[in-house]
C-alpha cells in the first residue's frame, strides 16, 4: 500500500482532555510483546525486539484461543463442511487486509496501539466508540471464558463423581453456580487485581500448548471413533442463504487479533507494511488450517448435533478429552486476567481524559479506583455468566464487535488516511484503495447489523 504525502487526522488532540491521560491508555498491548518507547526518532529504525518468525507465532497465539470450540457448531450452521470452509476463505481476505491497513495508519500516525490508531486517523468519535467497543467486547469474552469453565468442570466432575444421577441427589458442591463462583473467586479475581501482569508470556504459552492438543484430539477423535459417537445427521448444505451468516460472529471472534497487532507490529525489529502483510498472511494460514481441522473433524464427528462447545459432545470418562478440559480451564484462567487488564486500561484512559487528571496527580487514587474497577467488573461478569450458560448466545453478542475491529475501524481508517493524502491527482490506485476501505466499512456494518439483531431477537430472546 503505498504511501502518499500527507497528514493524519489528530482531531482527538483538540479534546479538551489530559493528553497524560494517553499514557495510561497505551497499557493495552499485546500479551507477548514489548514495544519500545514511542517517538518519532524510533519509528521505523528497527529498535523492537521481535523478528519477523517471532511476530508470526505472537499473532497466532492472539487469534487463537478458546474460541475454536465453537467452530464446529459454526460449520453446523453454515450449513456443511464446504459452506464453512468457503466462508472462512472469503472472510480472511479481509481479515488480512485489516491487518495490512492497521500497520500502514500506524506507520503514519505513529501510534502503537489499536485505539490509538484510530483516534489519531479518524478523529475523536470513532476513537471514543473504539474505546467503548473494546470496553464492550473484552467484559463480554469475559463471561465467555466464565461459562467455558462451567462447561468444563461439569463434564470433569461428571466424571469423578460415580454415584448414580436421581432426581434430587446431586450435591450442592457439584452444582455448576457453585463451582464457577469458586474457581473465580480463589483463582481468577486475585490475579486481575494487580496493576500489571507479568505472567502474560507464560500464559501466551500455556494457551499455545492448549489449544494445538484440544485441535489434535479432534482430529484424532474424528480419524478414530469411538464406538458410540455417532452423528445424528451430517448437512451438506445450509437450510436457508441466510443460514451462512449465522456462522460469521464465531469466525470474527475466533480470527480477531487486530487489537492486539498494532503493538506486535510495532515491536518488530523492522516495522515495514510489506515484511508485516507477509507475517499476518503466514499467521492467518496457520490458524486457518488450526479452525479448520476443528470446525471439519468435530462437525464430521457429531454432524448437526454438535454442541456450541464442542467438548460438550465428547463423554464425561474420556481421558484424552479430559486433559483437553484441563488444558481449556487452565487457558482461560490466565485469559481473563488479560482480558481484563485490557478493559480497565481503556476505561481507565477514558476516565482520565475525561477528568483532565494527569497520571502524576492520580496516583493516590489509582489504586482505590482499580480496585473498585476490577471488583464491579468481575462481579457482573460473574453474574451475567451464571445466568447465561450457553456460550453460543455470548458469542453471537461479541462476534458482531469483533466484525467492527476487523472490518468496520481498518476500513474508516484506509478511508480517512487515503483522504488526508496532498496529491494534485488521484490515481485509480488512490480510488481503489477508498473503494476497499468503503466495502469493508459496508460489511463489516452487516455483519454487525445482522449478528447482532440475531443474538437480541433469537438467541437472546429465547
Amino acid at each position: 500500500m503505498a504511501q502518499g504525502t500527507g497528514s493524519i487526522n489528530s482531531d482527538y488532540k483538540d479534546w479538551e482532555w489530559s493528553a497524560d491521560a494517553g499514557e495510561r491508555a497505551r497499557l493495552l498491548q499485546s500479551p507477548s510483546v514489548e514495544t519500545v518507547p514511542k517517538s518519532g526518532e524510533s519509528q521505523g529504525n528497527g529498535l523492537g525486539a521481535t523478528s519477523a518468525l517471532g511476530a508470526v507465532f505472537i499473532v497466532v497465539n492472539a487469534a487463537l484461543g478458546a474460541g475454536l470450540l465453537n467452530f464446529p457448531a459454526a460449520f453446523s450452521m453454515a450449513g456443511g463442511v464446504a459452506s464453512g470452509i468457503a466462508l472462512q476463505m472469503c472472510m480472511l481476505i479481509f481479515i488480512i487486509g485489516g491487518l495490512v491497513i492497521l500497520a500502514y495508519c500506524s506507520q503514519a500516525s505513529n501510534e502503537r496501539t489499536y485505539q490509538e490508531v484510530v483516534w489519531a486517523v479518524c478523529g475523536k468519535v470513532p476513537g471514543v466508540l473504539c474505546e467503548v467497543a473494546i470496553a464492550v467486547y473484552t467484559f463480554g469474552t469475559c463471561i465467555a471464558f466464565l461459562i467455558i469453565i462451567g462447561d468444563q468442570e461439569d463434564k470433569i466432575i461428571a466424571a469423578l463423581v460415580t454415584e448414580p444421577e436421581e432426581a434430587g441427589s446431586s450435591h450442592w458442591y457439584t452444582d455448576r453456580k457453585f463451582t464457577i463462583s469458586i474457581t473465580a473467586f480463589l483463582l481468577i479475581l486475585p490475579l486481575s487485581i494487580p496493576k500489571e501482569i507479568g505472567f502474560q508470556k507464560y500464559a501466551s504459552s500455556l494457551s499455545v500448548i492448549g489449544t494445538w492438543y484440544v485441535t489434535a484430539v479432534i482430529i484424532i477423535k474424528y480419524i478414530w471413533p469411538d464406538k458410540e459417537l455417532t452423528p445424528v445427521e451430517i448437512p451438506t448444505s445450509p437450510s436457508t442463504w441466510t443460514a451462512v451468516f449465522n456462522a460469521m460472529p464465531t469466525i470474527c471472534f475466533g480470527f480477531q487479533c487486530h487489537v492486539s497487532s498494532v503493538p506486535v507490529f510495532n515491536s518488530m525489529k523492522q516495522p515495514e507494511v510489506k515484511t508485516w502483510g507477509a507475517v499476518v498472511t503466514a499467521a492467518m494460514v496457520i490458524a486457518l488450517f488450526v479452525y479448520t481441522g476443528t470446525g471439519v473433524c468435530g462437525f464430521l464427528t457429531f454432524g448437526a448435533g454438535v454442541e456450541q462447545d464442542v467438548l460438550l459432545s465428547y463423554p464425561s470418562n474420556d481421558i484424552p478429552v479430559a486433559l483437553a478440559r484441563a488444558f481449556i480451564i487452565l487457558c482461560v484462567l490466565t485469559s481473563y486476567p488479560i482480558l481484563h487488564f485490557c478493559g480497565r486500561a481503556v476505561l481507565e484512559g477514558l476516565w482520565l481524559r475525561y477528568t483532565g487528571v494527569t497520571v502524576e496527580e492520580d496516583v493516590v487514587r489509582e489504586r482505590r479506583r482499580r480496585l473498585l474497577q476490577t471488583i464491579s467488573w468481575f462481579l457482573l461478569t460473574l453474574l451475567l455468566a451464571l445466568f447465561i450458560p450457553d456460550i453460543g448466545k455470548v458469542i453471537s453478542v461479541i462476534g458482531g464487535l469483533a466484525a467492527c475491529f476487523i472490518f468496520v475501524f481498518p476500513g474508516l481508517c484506509l478511508i480517512q488516511a487515503k483522504l488526508s493524502e496532498i496529491q494534485e491527482t488521484r490515481a485509480i490506485s488512490w480510488w481503489a484503495q477508498v473503494s476497499y476501505g468503503v466495502f469493508m466499512v459496508t460489511l463489516g456494518a452487516f455483519i454487525f447489523g445482522q449478528t447482532t439483531a440475531n443474538a437480541i431477537f433469537v438467541d437472546l430472546t429465547a
